[in-house]
């Protein structure tokens, strides 16, 4: 009998044919739709597949019973895409191989994670994202971070960016481009301090990449540094308000311009720690932003003068 087409507002929870009234209805999977055996008309189309409901009582077993792998990411070589072979000596039913096979399954781990790296770009990419992993995880940068500086390295490799240069260099100068574009700055020295390469080779490799890339990165400002220093002295946010003004007067007055961005950051920190009676020394901020004391003297002597700030010494 041909299938009579017709919608009805409460076909999914109808239990009843509203034609005929059976209450014979089929569920056709391969077409998605609810169909009455009896008249042929078509109670509801477009129906989704739920699958089974697997009930999961914790985060554990959800986990174990979910039917999606991980998200793509550009921080593994093959994108996070190929399966491994686990080292537990079990089957998909979790019960545990017996002896004779386990030297077939040895080998088989063995040969997966040979052919996993096939070429020498593969290769490349293996041991420099897993660099860029290790620098990122020793400076707690988070993970948006950490897949921009991936995106760049891959499109250094795809231009050809990497000949002649240390893939360390590279790695270090990605991640030195992804903090600055995801407004998570880091210095260039604590770059190299995570990093097997000097400070100098990192600049030289940063700026040829973003003359080759395009890279549009604004200069990095004072204010970016802030937030990072007073969680690391341990300061209120009362402190830390104070120098984001302090900053910001300085700036509109530009004498933030052709200054060290981490120098004039601490001493607005300085000054601003006096301010609120959370007193900190200038060899406590100078150790924490990277710079000497004298710079802070210099910069908290000159913004003092400037914005007319009085304080008790």
């Amino acid at each position: 009998m041909p299938k009579k087409k017709r919608k009805v507002e409460t076909a999914a929870e109808a239990t009843r044919c509203p034609e005929c009234g059976s209450s014979h209805l089929t569920r056709d999977y391969e077409r998605g739709e609810l169909v009455c055996e009896e008249c042929g008309l078509v109670l509801h189309d477009q129906m989704i597949d739920q699958g089974p409901e697997w009930r999961a009582f914790d985060v554990e077993q959800g986990e174990k019973r979910a039917r999606t792998g991980a998200p793509m990411t550009y921080t593994m070589h093959d994108k996070g895409l190929s399966t491994t072979i686990g080292w537990k000596n079990k089957d998909s039913y979790g019960k545990s191989i017996p002896t004779r096979n386990r030297a077939q399954l040895y080998r088989l781990r063995k040969w997966q994670r040979r052919i996993r790296v096939s070429n020498a770009t593969e290769r490349n990419l293996a041991f420099a994202l897993s660099e860029l992993d290790r620098m990122a995880s020793g400076m707690g940068l988070p993970r948006n971070v950490r897949e921009t500086a991936a995106m760049i390295y891959r499109k250094a490799v795809s231009k050809n960016l990497i000949r002649g240069r240390s893939i360390e260099g590279v790695v270090a100068a990605s991640l030195y481009a992804a903090c600055r574009q995801c407004n998570v700055p880091r210095t260039l020295d604590e770059i190299a301090g995570s990093s097997r390469v000097g400070r100098k080779e990192i600049g030289r490799t940063y700026r040829f990449m973003t003359r080759q890339l395009k890279l549009k990165l604004l200069p990095t400002k004072p204010q970016d540094y802030v937030s990072r220093f007073c969680s690391m002295l341990r300061l209120s946010g009362e402190v830390q308000s104070k120098a984001i003004e302090i900053l910001k007067d300085a700036s509109d007055k530009e004498l933030t311009s052709g200054r060290g961005p981490t120098g004039v950051a601490a001493a607005a920190i300085y000054i601003s720690s006096i301010l609120a009676n959370e007193r900190r020394t200038q060899r406590e901020v100078a150790d924490v932003a990277g710079v000497t004391e004298v710079t802070i003297r210099n910069r908290y002597k000159e913004l003092t003068l400037e914005l007319g700030i009085e304080i008790e010494l």
